[in-house]
């Protein structure tokens, strides 16, 4: 994992307390053409706004498509960064009640106020590295007090090639690069997590990093959550993810990091932003 403390002190002080967000060099493209073609809309740039910073993780206040105002707004951030410890293999927390904080950032950066749980909604490292946390604030608590709004998941898988920002609310710094492919298995030590998503050498992500949103350049939307890296070329062990694919075939990529899809929690996510995991195309496990 990238991992949510260890590391990360040490990461402050080579980067130092001035480092700039790294931003991805756009490149222009020159068309001679005979007429005018017209110029595709250009993205929005990816800023912290809705992005939080958690006590040892990096995390964003996120909604469904279906998701309304008035309903309890929701923080996404890794399994591994809840205050309860790792879960293990096969374990799944579901409605576990918490008091957790969250300071909130605004575009810049700076935090603009402070968010509570009611509760963990959901939670495991099986299959995926998640946690879901419900706030005793709503969507339009948050706007009207603050002036932000959630960040909005993909209901799509995301595509290889797609240009990507991971933004870390715990260090205020982004990362951006392109999702390189996808990976059938990887494995870190006692877990393993499915069709997890691993970016160009460019995002080199750092502990406390994780749970960072992994925003989609041209939409704005979350298509993942940012959770781990191999550091040291290791096999397979903790903090050195191994790819396994779909023969057994295991690969080992040093210094390549790596992020858990959302769109297939989607679905999970029913009237007034409960977790249910019996809704249809649900696809997170289940306790």
């Amino acid at each position: 994992m990238n991992k949510p403390l260890i590391g990360a002190f040490l990461a402050a002080l080579l980067l130092g307390a001035g480092v700039a967000p790294a931003v991805a060099a756009e490149s222009a493209q020159v068309r001679e053409s005979a007429t005018e073609a017209t110029p595709a809309p250009a993205a929005k740039a990816v800023t912290f706004a809705g992005t939080v910073a958690l006590s040892n993780c990096s995390g964003s206040v996120v909604r469904s498509p279906g998701s309304a105002p008035t309903d309890p707004a929701l923080v996404l951030s890794n399994g591994h960064c809840l205050e309860t410890g790792f879960p293990g293999p096969g374990e799944v927390l579901v409605d576990r009640p918490s008091t957790r904080t969250f300071t909130l950032l605004d575009a810049s950066g700076s935090g603009v106020g402070t968010l509570r749980a009611s509760k963990i909604a959901y939670g495991t490292m099986t299959d995926t590295d998640l946690s879901l946390y419900e706030l005793t604030s709503t969507y339009e608590e948050i706007e009207s007090a603050y002036g932000i709004e959630a960040l909005e998941l993909e209901t799509a898988h995301p595509v290889a090639g797609t240009a990507i920002t991971v933004a870390s609310g715990y260090w205020k710094r982004t990362y951006s690069c392109d999702i390189d492919g996808f990976v059938h298995q990887l494995k870190e030590g006692r877990w393993t997590w499915k069709d997890s998503v691993r970016y160009t050498p460019e995002c080199q992500t750092i502990g406390g990093t994780s749970g960072s949103p992994v925003i989609d350049d041209a939409t704005g939307k979350v298509v993942a959550v940012n959770n781990t890296g191999n550091e040291s070329g290791q096999e397979c062990t903790d903090n050195n993810p191994c790819e396994v694919d779909e023969n057994g075939n295991v690969t080992v990529r040093e210094g390549i990091n790596y992020a858990q899809q959302t769109y297939n929690m989607v679905p999970c996510i029913g009237l007034g932003n409960k977790i249910d995991l019996d809704r249809e195309g649900c696809g997170l496990p289940k306790p």
